[in-house]
């Protein structure tokens, strides 16, 4: 309906031109335009506080400023995630010198020896002996045959010896050393098994009324020892009689039965 009302103004305005002859004729495009008049200047009728309420007013409990801020905020941690493990990655990577291999390995608390022998003797006769040993930020309690599992330890492969230098405490039947906080002399001599694997651990993260959630997994790296001696205190003779023990067996009592 509106596009046919101008159609029909549009022809009213062009029978009313072709009517006059005195007139010049003009395009009905200039006829409905205004143009102008340069000698009438027009004041800015625009109040000075127009400027104050036009500009755009910010609430802090606006949807999209929490919105916003928590995307900035999952941006920075990713961001953050990523330069951890481009740094793990670099660390992994990297080439050490003899002296640093040693140096890191000394201050987890190993020393690499070098691979196992077929003449080396890994299992012997069980000793009644135990010691309490740091490697990295965990403590393990061992003894002669046990095997642990720590984590990843780097430099060294499968059938390798290590000597665990951070001994904390020794002891036997007759004895307790406790070092002050470690033994110097004492020494715990294991054999690298396998590098493995972990049980696979699933992070879950939300925030409620935000449609926010994020599932990751996580395997953690390990390292299986076999401990194979323990140096550094006196170890009682262990007595083997040819014969087997064999364990007491109690007979039962009889009980008179009162006539």
């Amino acid at each position: 309906m509106a596009h046919r009302r101008c159609l029909q103004s549009l022809a009213r305005h062009a029978t009313a031109l072709s009517s006059l002859k005195t007139t010049p004729s003009l395009s009905t495009f200039e006829v409905l335009t205004r143009k102008p008049n340069p000698a009438i200047t027009v004041p800015n009728l625009e109040p000075s506080w127009f400027p104050l309420w036009s500009r755009s007013r910010h609430f802090s409990s606006s949807k999209s400023d929490d919105s916003e801020n928590e995307v900035e905020a999952e941006e920075v941690s990713d961001g953050e995630t990523e330069n951890d493990e481009g740094e793990a990655l670099s660390d992994l990577g990297r080439d050490y010198s003899p002296e640093e291999k040693e140096a890191e390995a000394a201050a987890i608390g190993y020393k690499v020896v070098g691979p196992l022998q077929r003449s080396d003797r890994v299992f012997k006769e069980y000793e009644p002996v135990f010691a309490v040993v740091q490697i990295g930020s965990h403590q393990f309690k061992v003894s002669d045959g046990d095997s642990i599992f720590t984590e990843r330890l780097k430099f060294c492969e499968v059938n390798d010896k290590l000597i665990l230098s951070k001994v904390l405490l020794l002891g036997s039947p007759t004895q307790t050393i406790i070092g002050r906080p470690i033994l110097p002399d004492a020494a715990v001599h294991a054999v690298v098994e396998e590098h493995a694997l972990d049980a696979k651990v699933i992070i879950f993260k939300k925030k409620r009324r935000k449609n926010y959630r994020r599932t990751k997994g996580h395997r953690q790296e390990l390292t299986k020892l076999r401990i194979t001696d323990i140096q550094g205190i006196e170890k009682p003779e262990v007595k083997t009689d040819g014969k087997p023990l064999k364990a007491a067996v109690k007979k039962p009592e009889k009980i008179a039965a009162a006539a």
